[in-house]
């Protein structure tokens, strides 16, 4: 089937222009310039941008870190649930933890999950497998039946199944379990997500990067808060050689760390609606965060999707909902106002581009960019469109929204997977 998406500015890590994009059967056939003509004759669907106030086009957002709650906890989330949160969102690729109910620990759960997430057809999701059994820290999950990325684990043209292996919040307290952990990880060729939770965030973050070293394996830091944890993560970076063929190191920060502070917490209750783990920090330690995006100490831009249900923030349950703000969040923070940080061609890198790479697609399966032959998951914004976050209206069961009540501006207006739309928002 053929899409014409025409008229629009179409936007991605390395362009900015006016232009066309031409979908065949999912997959992007051609980018034209805006003054080129168009042979719209056989085309099943035509979007024309000229129908919208101010459209850009851009890849569809690739979020390495998220909790879809499923199975075991629907009063918080379900699968589908999650992933109509994350299709509203503009995202199209997913990353989800494995600290679910009972924990995806074996390679069966997780393509179980996969498939299941496969048939409703909204994302594309990745589950990430425990380290250990049951996530309890004692003995090594089923690692070593997996095989290792350059082996051809998981599917045909895609990434390996599982993209990433973490604990997430429970770090590996025993360090020869851990750096047998990383040992497999090297073998798989696969990274460690590692939450840094265990001792403190900054003890945590020279923790893992030791272990790691040892191991010779990647190293991915979850949502990053503190100066000092990226004072750290820029000084390892320095240091490593430009082609290391071993220890890799690299890390993510969430919206709500480069756009909130500890006085907003304490504003939305610093043990209920305010809690999220790692906590919000300083301004001080914001603006580190901010620095870190700037010059590349920070690889990308995740979620850290973590629905509750009321009663469970009211009792103090850590984490906020970011699939439906994630953009506009961080365009408002960084893009807009009258002195941006960053323009958007680096916003689509550090949310499509640079967290694609990392999940390391190839063949039919690359996205993260406009490009001939990339698959067509794309993201319609509204980059002047400015909204008060109603967390009411979300599509995820958790409204534990930390932006709740906010004025943002962009707008998603249109999420399209493998050439067919699964969102919008347009009346």
């Amino acid at each position: 089937m053929r899409v014409v998406l025409k008229n629009f500015r179409i936007v991605d890590e390395e362009t900015d222009m006016s232009g066309h994009v031409i979908i065949d059967d999912g997959i992007i056939s051609e980018v034209l310039p805006g003054q080129s003509s168009l042979q719209e004759k056989d085309a099943a669907v035509i979007i024309n941008g000229l129908c919208y106030t101010h459209p850009v086009l851009m890849p569809a957002f690739v979020d390495l870190h998220a909790h879809f709650r499923d199975p075991g906890f629907p009063e918080k989330e379900n699968l589908e649930s999650a992933s109509l949160a994350a299709a509203a969102g503009g995202f199209g690729t997913v990353v989800c933890m494995a600290n679910t109910n009972p924990a995806i620990d074996s390679p069966e759960k997780v393509l179980a999950l996969k498939e299941r997430s496969d048939a409703l057809a909204l994302i594309d999701l990745y589950p990430v497998m425990a380290l250990t059994r049951g996530m309890e820290g004692k003995e090594l999950s089923e690692l070593s039946s997996l095989l290792p990325r350059a082996e051809g684990s998981g599917k045909e043209g895609g990434p390996p199944i599982p993209p990433m292996l973490s604990e997430d919040g429970k770090d590996l307290a025993d360090d020869v379990l851990f750096l047998a952990a990383m040992k497999e990880a090297k073998r798989l060729c696969i990274p460690i997500s590692c939450h840094c939770d265990f001792g403190g965030e900054n003890n945590a973050v020279r923790r893992v990067i030791e272990l790691g070293k040892k191991a010779g394996c990647h190293i991915h830091i979850a949502h990053v808060s503190t100066k000092e944890a990226v004072e750290m993560i820029r000084r390892v970076k320095a240091e490593l050689p430009s082609d290391p063929g071993g220890f890799v190191l690299t890390s993510e920060v969430m919206p709500h760390n480069l756009c909130l502070t500890e006085e907003d917490a304490r504003r939305l209750g610093a043990n209920t609606w305010g809690r999220v783990n790692p906590s919000l920090k300083t301004e001080e330690d914001r603006q580190a965060l901010i620095q870190a995006l700037t010059d590349g100490t920070i690889d990308v831009i995740a979620t850290d999707h973590a629905p509750h249900s009321n009663a469970d923030k009211e009792k103090g349950a850590p984490g906020y909902s970011g699939f439906e703000t994630a953009f506009a969040a961080v365009y408002s923070e960084l893009c807009g106002g009258g002195s941006p940080v960053i323009d958007l061609k680096r916003l689509s890198s550090l949310m499509s581009a640079r967290p694609a790479r990392f999940l390391g697609f190839e063949g039919c399966q690359k996205r993260g960019r406009i490009l001939s032959g990339y698959r067509a998951d794309l993201v319609m914004v509204d980059t002047e469109a400015s909204w008060t976050v109603d967390a009411a209206t979300f599509k995820t069961r958790g409204k534990n929204s930390p932006f709740a009540g906010r004025r943002l501006n962009g707008k998603i207006l249109m999420t399209i997977l493998k050439g067919t739309p699964v969102f919008s928002s347009i009346n």
